[in-house]
C-alpha cells in the first residue's frame, strides 16, 4: 500500500502536497534502509504508519523521517503505533 493511500484513507487533507512528497521520499527511503520489496506487506504499510505518526508530531524533512523511522524500527519490534 502506497503511503498516499494511508494519508488519503485515516488523515484527510492534513497534509499538503509538498508534504505527501517528502512523506513518500521517507517512505521509499525507509524501505530501501531496511530492505523491504513488498509495498504491500504488513511490515511496509507499519513503516508507513510510522512516517505518518512522526510527520504528524511536526517533522517534514525526508531524511529525518526516514531515519527517525528506521531507528524506531531497528531497536523497537514490534513498534507502538500509537497516535
Amino acid at each position: 500500500m502506497p503511503i498516499r493511500a494511508i494519508l488519503e484513507a485515516e488523515h484527510g487533507p492534513l497534509f499538503g502536497p509538498a508534504e505527501i512528497a517528502a512523506l513518500t521520499a521517507a517512505f521509499d527511503a525507509a524501505l530501501r534502509k531496511l530492505e523491504f520489496v513488498d509495498r504491500h506487506d504488513p511490515a511496509a504499510i507499519a513503516v508507513a504508519k510510522l512516517i505518518v505518526i512522526a510527520a504528524r508530531k511536526g517533522e517534514r524533512d525526508p531524511s529525518r523521517l526516514c531515519n527517525q523511522v528506521v531507528t524506531v524500527w531497528r531497536n523497537r519490534w514490534p513498534p507502538q503505533l500509537v497516535h
